[in-house]
């Protein structure tokens, strides 16, 4: 099991990048299109660097729904190695088996 607060810190992290999206969407809109003035363009990079750095999608770190682990993630999951093979072994994950030859 991970760290309560390593674990509470991602979800803050993802209230925030939640929070800020459509804002920094537009922002990075402007920034990036060549169709503004360099002035535009680069007062929409000043009020970007004003926003949380929290507030970007790539600051979450991607956890394991069941333990917190942060190594070993599979993402069509969302749970960690060790979390998969336990809940295949019980029966819980359909269509996944116990490999044999």
């Amino acid at each position: 099991m991970a760290k309560k607060s390593a674990i509470e810190n991602n979800l803050r992290k993802q209230r925030i990048v939640k929070k800020f999206a459509a804002r920094r969407k537009r922002l990075l809109d402007v920034a990036n299109s060549d169709a503004n003035s360099m002035e535009q363009r680069f007062e929409a990079r000043l009020k970007l660097a004003e926003l949380p750095r929290n507030g970007s999608a790539v600051r979450i770190r991607n956890r394991c729904e069941v333990t917190g682990r942060p190594r070993g993630y599979y993402r069509k999951m969302r749970v960690s190695r060790i979390a998969l093979r336990d809940l295949g072994n019980k029966g819980l994950i359909p269509g996944l088996v116990k490999s044999s030859w």
